[in-house]
């Protein structure tokens, strides 16, 4: 059972507590009607790491810092909002989680967001899971790239909030430049853009190709990254990524002649 079915069963009161318990709460508070079950207060007793807790708080964490980043930069652009309601659809979001996402956005833009306490929180639920943070990482970077471009102070959020989670900067350098180097490609990637994607150089060699092929099957692989509290509604994100990942490295295979 979902994190989300779970709160709306009402098998528990929502007990994330916190920032992220206050931005959640506020919106379900907010997109609830009467009809709808009730949302519970924020215990303390609850046992901490749970997956539906992880799982909570990177939902929140996730959509509340989009719309900071969005507004990083001083205006929140139509692609930007577009980008945030197209991660929604690709989580297959029912209309009352679309509600809550689009709030959590809604909040992350105003000017009392407190960033380093969402950031903070979220590093110590989700245990300082790396495959988990760069999930987080590489959907906040797709958000800056949003209007096609990443500015410099879109650029230096990207390296505080890398930086509050304890995620080494020069990975997040690699996110940027992969990202970057597959932004404008929408069909049938090319070589460089295989490389790109599996973030080796072209003199690797088959070896150092291969393991960081698996490497990156590893930090991306669906049923891992939800077993470490991603939420199952995001595991379309996953397997696309997967698949990107795999496309990349057949293309360079057969343009080696790779066995």
């Amino acid at each position: 059972m979902s994190w989300w079915t779970t709160i709306l069963g009402g098998t528990f009161g929502f007990m994330l507590g916190g920032p992220l318990g206050a931005l959640l709460g506020a919106a379900f508070a907010g997109n609830f009607s009467k009809g709808k079950p009730s949302f519970g207060g924020f215990a303390k007793d609850y046992h901490i790491g749970d997956q539906q807790r992880v799982q909570a708080a990177f939902f929140s964490s996730l959509f509340s810092v989009m719309g900071y980043i969005a507004k990083v930069d001083g205006r929140v652009s139509k692609s930007e909002i577009l980008l945030a309601q197209q991660v929604m659809q690709h989580m297959q979001l029912d209309s009352d989680m679309q509600k809550v996402a689009k709030e959590l956005f809604n909040q992350g833009k105003q000017k009392d967001f407190n960033l380093d306490e969402v950031l903070e929180q979220f590093r110590l639920e989700s245990h300082r899971r790396t495959h988990l943070v760069r999930m987080f990482l590489e959907i906040q970077i797709q958000s800056a790239y949003a209007d096609g471009v990443l500015d410099s102070k879109e650029h230096d959020v990207l390296k505080y909030i890398a930086q509050k989670l304890h995620f080494p900067p020069h990975e997040l350098e690699s996110l940027i430049q992969q990202f970057a180097a597959t932004s404008h490609h929408s069909n049938q990637p090319t070589t460089d853009d295989a490389y790109a994607i599996l973030g080796v150089d072209k003199d690797a060699t088959d070896k150092e190709l291969k393991r960081a092929y698996r490497r990156l099957l590893a930090q991306h692989h669906p049923d891992k990254l939800v077993a470490k509290g991603l939420p199952e509604e995001m595991m379309t994100i996953a397997k696309e990524k997967t698949q990107k990942i795999i496309s990349a490295y057949e293309l360079i295979k057969k343009q080696r002649g790779m066995r």
